[in-house]
């Protein structure tokens, strides 16, 4: 039974993930809900989403050749090292730490994609007089990747905003670049450190990527607002499940 829950959140989250974002909404708490602690499942999850990372830098490969490739290199750098360090932070995280800042998480990276557009927008507006071209903005981003990368997307494509970037297709290329090197730092961090949980995440990767090709079609079908609704629905939802937990071992 705790596989077949982890089968079906995974392919829903190759689904979430291919039309709009928002998988770790699903295997995460997918994962807790079968018994796993927090931080392995938050490790295990991080695996199970990566194969589609690598689809989507490999799709936008085009326009990632169209960056300086010193500029490049350098974006590449800082993202490993805020990668590591958030990947760090995690594997000395105790379960009951990292417990109790999921809710906030959660909660943080459904409004970062519920108004997504508005924060792309207001940054876009803002880009000239903010400007925050310096290393420590991506930095930050890539140390929350790290550590828990819920809500990535979104968060990348408002500093890419920031920076003055107005091109959506090479935003979305350097986003997919930038969160498959965070994720294969990730997974190599987790692995390394015996946090992930590998029949689990195994079974997970191969149902998420046939959720992702499954997702394409749906993609095309749906109407935007029916897809943030859902999406909305499950990370408030799980939010206010991760709020109850925590107040009920306070």
């Amino acid at each position: 039974m705790d596989m077949m829950v982890l089968i079906v959140a995974a392919f829903g989250a190759g689904v979430l993930n291919t039309v709009a974002g928002g998988g770790t909404f699903l295997t995460f708490p997918a994962l807790v809900f079968t018994g796993m602690p927090p931080v392995m499942a938050n490790a295990t999850s991080t695996v199970a989403v990566f194969p589609g990372y690598l689809g989507g830098a490999l799709g936008f490969r085009q326009e990632l050749r169209a960056f300086d490739r010193k500029r490049l290199a350098r974006l590449a750098a800082i993202t490993i090292g805020g990668g590591l360090v958030g990947s760090g932070l995690l594997m000395v995280s105790s379960n009951e730490a990292f417990s109790a800042v999921v809710p906030f998480l959660l909660l943080g990276a459904t409004l970062a994609f519920l108004f997504g557009d508005r924060v792309r927008n207001w940054a876009a507006r803002r880009a000239k007089a903010l400007a925050p071209q310096g290393a420590a903005s991506l930095f930050l981003v890539a140390l929350y990747g790290g550590y828990f990368n819920g809500g990535l997307g979104i968060v990348l494509l408002a500093l890419f905003s920031l920076w003055g970037m107005r091109d959506l297709n090479q935003m979305n290329a350097l986003k997919s670049g930038v969160s498959f090197l965070l994720s294969a730092i990730s997974v190599l961090v987790f692995a390394i450190a015996g946090l992930v949980a590998w029949p689990q995440a195994l079974v997970m990767m191969l149902s998420a990527t046939a959720g992702g090709y499954a997702g394409a079609p749906l993609a095309r079908a749906l109407p935007k607002p029916v897809v943030r609704g859902i999406i909305a629905t499950v990370g408030f939802g799980m939010s206010a499940v991760f709020f109850w937990r925590l107040i009920q071992s306070a």
